[in-house]
């Protein structure tokens, strides 16, 4: 049964064969021809010890000589032997001259079946943790790929499809979603995670190595600076805190004053590591270090803070938007050739190709963690692959699968036809001159 036109029409089109069919190529269309000749020529031979048989039949009945019983009983052998073979191989893909005779057409016929059996062969020889461990093993994947990364060409291509698949996925990615998972997963950290004692620790250590000197130096210097070219500002700011009723000159004076200790204490506090100020703050960080980790009242109030702090919007929004940088960032660095993460990257596959070349150890753990891997797809998954090949085959029309299939081994199953009638021809020869032998 050939193909109708708009299964045809369907896989000129879309370039897939339609539901329910399978695939049929021009190269099978060869091969069919191929068979057709095949069969021509099987069948000539029939006709061919068919005529033999005839003529020599004739022959022995008008005594032509005892030659022709030889001739006639081998071609008649002959004709039996092509017949039965031309009678098996035809049962295989369809009804011999369309009669209904039992085991017959078993391709179309048992179709699923065979699929079923495919299928479950392919799962007992193929996907077994045995057979997949065992080849491989025998592979070498660590040395060859070590070998294969080692090369600057492939650690480059390599490199470049790593930077496509990144920049694929971060494009696929929607930005919403993401910033709100990372938003909710930071958020939910913050709030299950303690800060005050950790904060009290590192500020115990900070204290303790001296780290927070620098900090005061910096306030103390930028505190003198400001004062030196604000000192109008500081005395407005105390005169206009003065009494209505005291005089002008007093709070000018008041301000002056005030202005000039101000700056005298800071400039002192900066330039005196051994200041008193500094001492009274050190003890302070000190205590404050050990209420952050001790104090119950402190560790609330840090918490009721940090909870303010991350509850809201603004941080919120700083959370959110912190994705959109990174991805900017990751996608620019993944089309730049010369940026410091495509060329780290490079150098790491470099440096990992030439260990694996090298490094036995190294070799034989990726080997195990490859052959983890595929052992454990096969035994999850052999189920859905022997599945894939009996529901594939289970989906195919029979008469098109009978066709794909005598289309590939239709040629070689003449060939029995062929070489039973030859042998059918000898053994018929054996038996007749034996018969004769006995007889006379």
């Amino acid at each position: 049964m050939e193909r109708t036109e708009r299964e045809a029409a369907t896989e000129s089109v879309t370039g897939v064969a339609p539901l329910g069919s399978i695939a049929y190529s021009a190269a099978d269309e060869e091969k069919r021809r191929g068979v057709r000749r095949m069969k021509a020529t099987a069948t000539g031979l029939l006709l061919m010890v068919t005529l033999i048989f005839v003529l020599a039949t004739w022959a022995d009945h008008t005594g032509a000589g005892s030659w022709a019983g030889y001739v006639a009983a081998a071609a008649e052998a002959g004709m039996v032997g092509a017949m039965a073979d031309w009678f098996a191989v035809t049962a295989l893909f369809r009804r011999p001259l369309a009669l209904p005779i039992p085991h017959t057409a078993i391709i179309p016929n048992k179709k699923d079946q065979l699929g079923a059996s495919l299928g479950s062969f392919v799962g007992e020889n193929f996907l077994s943790q045995d057979v997949v461990r065992a080849r491989l093993r025998a592979v070498g994947i660590g040395g060859r790929l070590g070998a294969w990364l080692a090369e600057p060409e492939h650690a480059d291509r390599v490199t470049a499809e790593l930077s496509t698949a990144l920049r694929g996925a971060l494009t696929v990615l929607r930005d919403s979603d993401v910033q709100a998972v990372v938003g909710e997963a930071i958020t939910r950290r913050a709030e299950a995670a303690e800060v005050a004692p950790g904060a009290g620790k590192m500020l115990e250590r900070i204290v303790a190595d001296g780290g927070h000197r620098r900090v005061v130096d910096l306030i103390c210097s930028r505190a003198h600076d400001w004062l030196t070219l604000h000192g109008d500002s500081v005395m407005d700011a105390v005169q206009g805190g003065a009494p209505g009723w005291t005089p002008r000159f007093v709070d000018k004076r008041i301000g002056d004053r005030v202005y000039k200790e101000l700056l005298r204490f800071v400039t002192e506090m900066r330039d005196m590591p051994a200041h008193p100020a500094r001492g009274a703050l050190d003890r302070f960080l000190v205590d404050f270090a050990s209420d952050l980790q001790s104090d119950t009242e402190t560790r609330a109030r840090v918490e009721r803070l940090k909870s303010d702090l991350v509850g809201r919007s603004e941080v919120q929004d700083v959370i959110a938007s912190a994705w959109s940088s990174v991805r900017a960032m990751i996608i620019s660095a993944a089309e730049d050739e010369q940026s410091e993460l495509r060329l780290r990257a490079r150098a790491s596959l470099l440096s990992l190709g030439a260990r694996l070349t090298t490094d036995e150890r190294l070799q034989r753990k990726l080997e195990g963690w490859v052959e983890d891997a595929a052992a454990y797809l096969v035994t999850t998954y052999r189920g859905e692959i022997t599945s894939l090949i009996s529901d594939t085959v289970a989906g195919w029309d029979g008469e098109q699968t009978s066709r794909k299939i005598e289309a590939h081994i239709g040629r070689d199953l003449q060939f029995i036809r062929i070489n039973g009638t030859v042998v059918g021809a000898l053994v018929g020869l054996v038996i007749y001159a034996v018969s004769q032998a006995a007889g006379g």
